[in-house]
């Protein structure tokens, strides 16, 4: 009975000491609106160079790492509270256990604890608040870059593949699910030319290099040779496509996205027949391309194999075999007899015609996952990317390991290089494009909102440096391309 009335006013002080401290808790809550009233008020009456949205940003941030010191010290307050709660409790107990033995002793793993749990909130809100601060810069810089000029709708499908004529006058081709090639001013953004004599997705499309015929690969185990005759239309002014609202990375539902059935494809003019059908594949064909000079064709297949053809006669040249499972891609070389392809089995392989009596080849393993593409660059230089989420550079005089490595957070498309100024542009399944230089740093990330950018898989990206107005364009399974302005001497610059 002595030792309970005696701890009974120890209690009853105890329970007034917490009260008393839930108050203090409540009151600073309280006030937080005003502290941060007059934090903004003292900035804003400070000489700065930052934009007031940067500002408002960084004390927002700062804000929250202060109130997380805060927390942590009042819970250190009421942990020695509670520590002197319960020694005054064994005092009364007639118990003489020194208080700063107990701290040591067996209060030891309790302050253990809490100092591990500082010091992850305190990583936590680092890596957030920094997180937060780059990414808001990097929006502005890529915004300011990089900018949407022209959108092109019209398919009823997803769009597969996208390239840019190389002789006047110059045009855009897409490739699409819809069995359909279509032909747009790269200016206006109306169709020009569709082309219907496919009876499957229409996979890839490539132009030749000094005529206006159109080589297309099909699902219909074909490809296409096609010749198109085009008239451009006036150019007309257009609206500024980059005054956009919103926060980047803003969700949107299928619904919204571009539809085919009111657009102008259906009033341009239609090429049904091709000028020559090669016809060797016992599979999909799912890419095509001229080799240099224009008078052969190279075509990848899902049958493992790819061909080469004479375009004038249509008849099979060689049969290029080896690898083991689908191929995905091919290229051609821009000014050399050489062809590399790739594959679901991990490899790209390189067919080199130079010698007429000697086709060799070599392989290059270095991926994990399907090698989506892999193209020429200037140099003796190939890039591939892969499903593995990487995108890799090789030097042809050493295939033993890439010279660079790009890691990425999604599976890698059909990708193309600026040869002149060596950029490289990654379109992923995540609807995100991003550009890199060959050493494998990233440059920029096209702007992507509540209404600009693919809101689907991007499927292909293809550069044309001399174009004063697009100069990357990209298609997606949205069932659009987008032409796209680079001001490469500031992306350079930022670099």
């Amino acid at each position: 009975m002595p030792i309970e009335s005696r701890s009974c006013p120890s209690a009853r002080q105890a329970k007034q000491k917490r009260k008393s401290h839930s108050l203090s808790i409540r009151r600073t809550n309280s006030s937080e609106q005003e502290r941060a009233g007059l934090q903004r008020d003292m900035l804003e009456g400070q000489d700065s160079k930052l934009p007031s949205a940067v500002r408002n940003t960084l004390l927002e941030l700062f804000g929250q790492i202060e109130r997380e010191f805060e927390n942590l010290y009042i819970e250190n307050l009421e942990l020695r509270r509670e520590i002197d709660t319960l020694n005054e409790r064994l005092a009364g107990e007639g118990q003489t256990i020194d208080g700063a033995e107990l701290s040591k002793g067996q209060l030891k793993t309790k302050a253990s604890h809490s100092t591990s749990q500082l010091s992850q909130k305190l990583k936590t809100t680092y890596k957030a608040s920094t997180s937060k601060i780059v990414s808001s810069f990097k929006t502005t810089t890529s915004r300011a870059i990089c900018q949407l000029v022209k959108e092109y709708v019209g398919h009823r499908d997803g769009i597969w593949d996208v390239s840019v004529a190389k002789t006047q006058p110059v045009v855009l081709g897409t490739a699409s699910a819809d069995h359909t090639a279509l032909l747009w001013s790269i200016e206006t953004g109306k169709c020009l030319v569709k082309y219907v004599g496919h009876v499957g997705s229409v996979n890839s499309i490539k132009f030749h290099p000094t005529e206006q015929v159109a080589l297309t690969a099909s699902g219909d185990q074909t490809a296409h040779i096609w010749r198109y005759i085009v008239q451009l239309p006036t150019p007309q002014p257009t609206a500024d496509c980059n005054q956009v609202s919103g926060e980047d990375e803003v969700e949107i539902s299928d619904k919204d996205e571009p539809d085919g059935d009111g657009d102008g494809s259906s009033d341009c003019p239609t090429v049904r027949a091709p000028l020559t059908s090669l016809k060797s594949h016992q599979g999909v064909v799912i890419a095509a391309d001229w080799l240099v000079g224009g008078k052969q064709a190279v075509t990848a297949s899902w049958d493992r194999t790819a061909n080469l053809y004479d375009v004038e006669t249509s008849e099979l040249v060689h049969s290029l075999t080896g690898h083991d499972q689908e191929l995905t891609h091919c290229c051609t070389h821009p000014t050399q007899r050489l062809v590399v392809t790739s594959s679901r089995d991990t490899t790209f392989r390189l067919w080199d015609f130079r010698d007429p009596s000697i086709h060799s080849v070599n392989v290059f393993q270095g991926h994990t996952d399907t090698v989506t593409s892999a193209v020429f660059t200037v140099g003796d230089n190939v890039v591939s990317g892969s499903d593995d989420r990487t995108v890799k550079v090789w030097d042809l005089k050493n295939m033993r390991s890439p010279i660079a490595t790009i890691r990425t957070d999604s599976a890698v498309n059909r990708i193309s290089v600026c040869v002149g100024q060596r950029i490289i542009a990654l379109p992923h399944d995540n609807r995100q494009v991003r550009l890199f230089d060959m050493s494998g740093v990233r440059l920029a990330r096209l702007p992507r909102s509540n209404r600009q950018g693919h809101r689907r898989m991007v499927c292909c990206s293809a550069w044309c440096e001399e174009h004063p107005i697009c100069n990357l364009f990209t298609c997606g399974f949205d069932r659009q391309a987008i032409g796209w302005n680079i001001n490469i001497p500031a992306l350079l610059q930022e670099k």
